[in-house]
């Protein structure tokens, strides 16, 4: 199953497509023109069933194989949405929408999964049912889980799902996988220090907010190194911190703090929350402050089943040769998780060459991605549910 020859007669209209989809990027739930546009070149491809608004702005195409006795039914997923990033690649088919771009390649995803449709529409060489799934709000909206709580598994009736990210520094056309904890759990913290703000010259007459809050991102880095096993993934980072004043004379009366936690698994996610909080309470009441710590829970671990990431891994070495099945993980999070939690399944990536990494505003899809990703993505079908 190498790559096959009509994705290379296709190659050129999937690129128009992710071209045009480059030039208009939308935002989260907000892909109103773009799930359009996949919603009419499904009908126009002859999928068996299209439905619009799943997950508020996702789409479905159903297409049937030859035969359809074997019961099976797998499913395929793209993501649509961009990112809130002015481009900055100088492309001729740079995004025209200020301050949006694909920085992170869905067009790419979207485009090559159109692609597989097609061939599939075309060909209908297996014996099942296959799903393509066309998602909203991957960056940080969860639109995988508002497609799963619409019933997309159970509405379709889907068995198995599969999905693909690009990854930049993997030559174009090279796929890398692995079972288990391919992507890590993404969690935010809001904490909010109240102290009693004062004069910088009376410390004494204050409670030194800076002081209670500098003290907790320093102590919170213990919950790394000294709480989770060493030879276990989870990285903590503060990233803003926020006095109440400008003024380097004036001790603020509360300071804010923002941060992620991210794992790869769900033992550590648990305890990592649970020990922040400790700590957070903890040192500001030590010092004579107060903290309040607003939690919000993202995406899950990518968890891959170890039996269909064997098949995913297989299907990649027909189409390219090598495939490194035993990938690193990395601390990137993706709401593909929710599916794979809904139903067994694997995430694979593929090459996108020497550019920019994702959320970069110089970032580009390779186009020369395009057959590989799109045999794959209908390799899977036709492996899966092979043609009585």
């Amino acid at each position: 199953m190498p790559i096959k020859n009509r994705y290379a007669e296709l190659q050129q209209e999937i690129t128009a497509w992710r071209h045009d989809f480059h030039i208009h990027p939308e935002l989260l739930f907000e892909v109103h023109r773009t799930a359009a546009k996949v919603a009419d070149l499904l009908r126009e491809f002859g999928c068996d069933e299209v439905v619009e608004g799943i997950g508020r702005t996702g789409v479905v195409g159903v297409i049937k194989g030859q035969t359809t006795d074997s019961g099976k039914v797998i499913g395929l997923r793209a993501d649509m949405d961009a990112l809130p990033i002015h481009e900055a690649t100088g492309l001729d088919y740079a995004s025209q929408t200020e301050g949006m771009m694909h920085a992170c390649g869905h067009d790419g995803h979207t485009a090559m999964l159109l692609g597989a449709a097609k061939y599939l529409t075309e060909t209908r060489n297996f014996n099942g049912t296959a799903v393509v799934v066309f998602q909203p709000a991957e960056e940080g909206g969860a639109g995988g889980l508002e497609m799963c709580r619409d019933g997309l598994m159970d509405r379709f009736g889907i068995q198995e799902i599969y999905g693909l990210h690009n990854m930049p520094g993997l030559p174009v056309g090279q796929f890398a996988i692995r079972p288990g904890a391919l992507l890590a759990s993404s969690d935010e913290f809001d904490i909010t220090v109240t102290g009693q703000g004062g004069h910088a010259a009376a410390p004494h007459e204050a409670v030194d907010t800076t002081l209670v809050a500098a003290q907790i991102l320093l102590s919170l880095q213990t919950v790394v190194s000294r709480t989770v096993n060493p030879l276990k993934r989870v990285v903590l980072t503060v990233g803003t911190f926020e006095t109440d004043s400008v003024a380097s004379n004036v001790i603020a009366h509360t300071v804010r703090m923002q941060g992620t936690v991210r794992t790869l698994d769900a033992e550590y996610r648990s305890i990592a929350e649970k020990r922040i909080r400790e700590i957070v309470a903890g040192t500001a009441a030590a010092l004579g402050a107060t903290a309040e710590i607003e939690w919000h829970t993202g995406y899950p671990v990518t968890m891959n089943t170890p039996e269909h990431t064997d098949y995913a891994a297989d299907v990649a070495r027909s189409i390219s040769g090598e495939v490194d099945d035993n990938v690193d993980p990395i601390m990137p999070s993706e709401d593909f998780s929710y599916m794979l939690e809904e139903r067994p399944g694997a995430y694979i990536f593929l090459g996108n060459g020497n550019t920019a990494f994702c959320h970069h505003p110089a970032y580009n899809f390779d186009d020369e991605a395009i057959p590989f990703g799109s045999s794959w993505l209908s390799g899977m079908i036709e492996a899966r549910m092979p043609s009585a």
